[in-house]
């Protein structure tokens, strides 16, 4: 064999050779999976209009004797750096104004010293006043994102409307809403059963999760004694935001003034102009208002549209709100434990002007409610009451047309049959997971 042949035989075992090491290498690696490691990132959390992530969060609600410098030292903030913060915000937001039981929130600083930056305090659930010290010094308020959720519910009574709508674990203040609606057309304190109702009405939700309870009942339909009651919201003049409901032919459900100033009433002492009171000596002292008994802080409304023309705190009235509603009718209310409404406020019926309490005379919880027509005070319920006022020939059509998909939409809802408590469902679910009920 001579050397040349030798040679290209060496080059080829060296090539052979080569090709073997790297696919061997290639497999070697194929066997060796490489190792990963996968990284999950932290979840941003904002709140209040701050990234919480930033910060050590701290929540409490105020309690008994707290104040704000108290619990900004409680928290190692010093007397002179409160003080300053007090000073410079004190235009914006009364530090003073703090309530027992509402919650607030610390922003602190993410490291060691875990010191207060920022205080967060809720008068409500959905607004919040933010005092910032972090750097510039500055308060403000603001308001939660409100989401408003559409609903539907309908029922058969048995004996009343809030039994009906609890079985279902809907809200009685449904039942008040709708006892307002129809408060001229229906009594609903003489309900038969087998009285029917439907209603699509909407939910308030905060951060799309915190229920802030109803907001409006948007449609309703009523079946009493068989015979069907509509209700459609709609509003009649933009500029002021008046709202009312009417029937599915454009006629209007209330009249100009609501029966109760309050919701949850319950009448203890009618107008009477011959009721003696043994406390003076069972004299004969003339009663001009009629008494709506309520829990202290209930809410009281204005019973008509109107313009306040008093709003004081005198003698036996106590705390009291007078509104003139036009030339001939008038109303007050008496007993405040806080006023509301200021003079020359325009409110709308409905519209909350003050709170039940006990200023003046009175010897328990309750609003005092006269009635004025042409500078005469009158007993409410003997009066025959003007309607409110109709809609516009230039606005039916709008309503009309307005009102058809609502009403297509109520008259689909279907009534829900009461169970009895013995009473044995044969449940039954389909191929589409449609659910049928059988005795």
């Amino acid at each position: 064999m001579d050397r040349t042949r030798i040679a290209r035989l060496g080059q080829k075992c060296l090539i052979l050779a080569c090709l073997f090491l790297t696919v061997f290498s290639c497999k070697k690696e194929e066997r060796e999976p490489v190792e990963t490691v996968s990284v999950i990132e932290p979840v941003e959390l904002y709140e209040f209009g701050f990234k919480l992530n930033d910060y050590i969060v701290k929540r409490d609600t105020i309690r008994k004797g707290d104040s704000f410098g108290e619990i900004l030292q409680r928290h190692e903030l010093d007397y002179s750096k409160i003080f300053q913060i007090a000073q410079l915000t004190k235009d914006t937001f009364d530090i003073r104004r703090l309530q027992v039981g509402k919650p607030y929130t610390l922003l602190c600083s993410n490291d060691s010293l875990q010191q207060p930056k920022c205080f967060i305090y809720q008068p409500t659930k959905a607004d919040y006043v933010v005092i910032n010290f972090q750097d510039s010094i500055h308060a403000y308020s603001s308001t939660k994102p409100i989401k408003y959720v559409e609903k539907e519910v309908s029922g058969i009574i048995e004996s009343n409307i809030s039994e009906a709508l609890a079985k279902q674990g809907k809200s009685v203040l449904l039942a008040y809403k709708m006892s307002d609606i129809y408060a001229w057309t229906i009594d609903f304190f003489r309900l038969q059963k087998n009285d029917k109702f439907k209603l699509i009405y909407t939910e308030k939700y905060i951060d799309d999760s915190i229920y802030a309870g109803i907001d409006n009942i948007k449609a309703a339909y009523f079946e009493h004694n068989g015979e069907p009651f509509y209700a459609f919201e709609f509003e009649t003049d933009t500029i002021r935001g008046l709202k009312d409901y009417f029937s599915e032919d454009a006629k209007n459900l209330r009249r100009a003034f609501l029966k109760a100033p309050v919701e949850y009433k319950r009448i203890s002492s009618r107008y009477n102009l011959n009721r003696r009171i043994a406390l003076y000596g069972n004299r004969v002292r003339p009663h001009k208002g009629t008494d709506f008994a309520a829990n202290v802080g209930t809410p009281i409304r204005a019973t008509a549209n109107g313009t306040v023309v008093e709003s004081a705190k005198r003698g036996g009235n106590g705390n009291y709100v007078k509104i003139k509603h036009n030339s001939t009718y008038s109303t007050q209310y008496l007993h405040m434990s806080k006023r509301k409404a200021k003079v020359g406020d325009f409110v709308k019926q409905g519209d909350v002007i003050g709170y039940v309490g006990m200023t003046g005379n009175t010897s328990g919880p309750h609003v005092c409610y006269r009635f004025w027509k042409n500078g005469k005070q009158v007993d409410p319920f003997k009066q025959k009451l003007p309607e409110a006022e109709p809609i516009s020939d230039s606005l039916k059509s709008k309503y009309l047309q307005f009102i058809k998909p609502i009403k297509k939409q109520l008259d689909a809802i279907e009534f829900i049959l009461p169970i009895e408590e013995n009473q044995i469902l044969d449940i039954q679910i389909d191929q589409d997971n449609k659910i049928t009920f059988h005795n």
